[in-house]
């Protein structure tokens, strides 16, 4: 399993790498960026920023700010709120997976 996978797997019961390798290609470059590798769940910005890029434009997700903000705040208490830096492709990988999108990506 790779890295990524191990580090989502502490979060869900089964990971599945083909969706794993499709986020972190989606990803692409950003990744080389320890800043960008990471979600920092204690700025609002930068949720707001997932909410609209990966929820909205990638993700096609319809549903209201509000209820995107939930999915991002259960998923961000899966990944613990005392560490207020997490790993961007968990990040994501989990958003997926709570929307029950991850066959579609």
């Amino acid at each position: 399993m790779s890295d990524y996978g191990d580090n989502i797997a502490k979060y869900t019961d089964s990971v599945d790498e083909d969706v794993v390798a499709k986020i972190v290609k989606h990803l692409g470059i950003a990744l080389r960026s320890k800043d960008a590798s990471l979600v920092s769940s204690s700025d609002q910005t930068e949720l707001d920023r997932v909410r609209e890029s990966w929820l909205k434009k990638k993700l096609q997700r319809t549903e209201s700010d509000a209820e995107l903000n939930a999915a991002i705040d259960v998923v961000t208490e899966k990944l613990g709120r005392s560490n207020p830096n997490k790993c961007r492709v968990a990040f994501y990988y989990l958003l997926a997976e709570n929307f029950g999108v991850l066959g579609e990506l």
